[in-house]
């Protein structure tokens, strides 16, 4: 949960991170902190978007607004499940940058393909950090016609991982 509450010590162990820059502090408990990411993908573009903590409930949940190149919700959950911890990422964006709007019509499959990509480093790379042993990570597509419940939102993009060991908070 720590490492996934410190945005900005992500760029040194998340290789698609390029910068990360806390723009305003936010509450004690953390809500209200506005951090600006810059990702590096797997295809030849960056992407930079602002991200605000909305809900901070240690040590099982980190929920923000995303806004910029991606606007949207990204929510983090953590649990336990036996000697397991599953940490699970969904993430319901939609991106303003009008050449991907554009190509999406015929580029969405290469566009997910690429999300997946850099989701599954920053899953390698986060047991890596933990000195954990990641046993499974895998990638959801959901369709559109997932709906949508205010509380528990649903991605159409979403990744999971699950860990065995190390550090876990």
């Amino acid at each position: 949960y720590q490492a996934i509450q410190n945005t900005q010590d992500w760029p040194r162990w998340w290789s698609n991170i390029e910068r990360v820059e806390q723009l305003e502090r936010g509450r004690e408990d953390g809500v209200g902190e506005i951090d600006r990411f810059t990702f590096r993908t797997e295809l030849p573009y960056k992407l930079r978007f602002d991200l605000q903590v909305t809900r901070n409930e240690p040590p099982t949940l980190l929920e923000g607004n995303a806004s910029g190149e991606l606007q949207g919700i990204g929510r983090w959950t953590l649990a336990r499940e036996g000697n397991l911890t599953v940490v699970t990422y969904l993430w319901h964006v939609r991106t303003t940058r009008w050449w991907m709007n554009w190509l999406a019509p015929v580029a969405r499959p290469l566009f997910a393909r690429n999300h997946e990509a850099v989701m599954a480093n920053g899953g390698k790379a986060l047991a890596k950090l933990l000195d954990a042993r990641l046993v499974h990570q895998e990638y959801i597509e959901l369709d559109a016609s997932t709906s949508v419940v205010p509380a528990q939102p649903i991605s159409n993009l979403s990744a999971s991982s699950w860990t065995e060991g190390g550090k876990i908070n």
